[in-house]
């Protein structure tokens, strides 16, 4: 009688990657909440944390943005326990993130976007002021970029997307505060927000000209 062979139990990527971005969320809560961390050592705590669970890691793209929003919103969690300003503890803990992709390879302008989007996420869910992180977030991106000597504007203009997104999940008046507030942060968001927001208006005013140009030649 032939024998069966028993399956090996499948391990999902997706579940590894959830356990590694649940590790890393952890661990830099239970050390910020602490209360002995300063900004710099918020900015080398998650980078060095980041890196950490990343190096090895087969599809770096893949796991790097997930991660980092892991980081982020264990960050501002930590914050919020300790009474610490959650904008700060947002600009150090997306400097780190920027800081790490780049150690690793990741897509900087993805991190971004994925990291401000889980800071402004977490601070709707504490209860705090999600427009000064949102701001403080984009600064930290800018900060973060203009040390490594990337793109500042293409990376920043990732990064308030990010938030506008979460921002607009959250609806009401955190979506129209984000976007007032990122409209002036820095060169090149006042020019996402504009498109984003008005690019409804510009298509009925292109079609009335078409129409009054086919009026004259019809005329003429």
């Amino acid at each position: 009688m032939a024998t069966r062979k028993r399956s090996q139990p499948t391990v999902h990527a997706n579940t590894a990657a959830s356990n590694n971005a649940g590790n890393v969320q952890r661990a830099i809560y239970s050390a910020i909440s602490g209360g002995e961390l300063l900004s710099a050592g918020v900015v080398n705590l998650v980078r060095n944390t980041l890196v950490s669970a990343l190096t090895g890691v087969r599809d770096v793209g893949a796991e790097a943005a997930t991660t980092a929003v892991s980081a982020v919103r264990g960050s501002i969690r930590a914050a919020e326990v300790i009474g610490a300003d959650l904008g700060s503890v947002a600009a150090s803990a997306i400097r780190g993130t920027i800081e790490a992709a780049e150690q690793i390879g990741g897509d900087l302008g993805g991190v971004a976007r994925s990291a401000t989007r889980g800071a402004v996420k977490a601070t709707g869910d504490v209860g705090g002021d999600v427009a000064s992180v949102a701001r403080r977030a984009v600064e930290g991106t800018a900060e973060a970029a203009r040390t490594l000597g990337a793109d500042v504007g293409s990376i920043a203009r990732s990064a308030a997307q990010g938030a506008v997104e979460a921002a607009d999940r959250l609806g009401g008046a955190a979506s129209r505060s984000v976007r007032a507030t990122l409209g002036g942060t820095v060169a090149g968001v006042q020019s996402l927000i504009k498109i984003d927001s008005g690019s409804r208006q510009r298509r009925p005013v292109a079609a009335k000209r078409r129409r009054r140009t086919t009026a004259k030649r019809r005329s003429a």
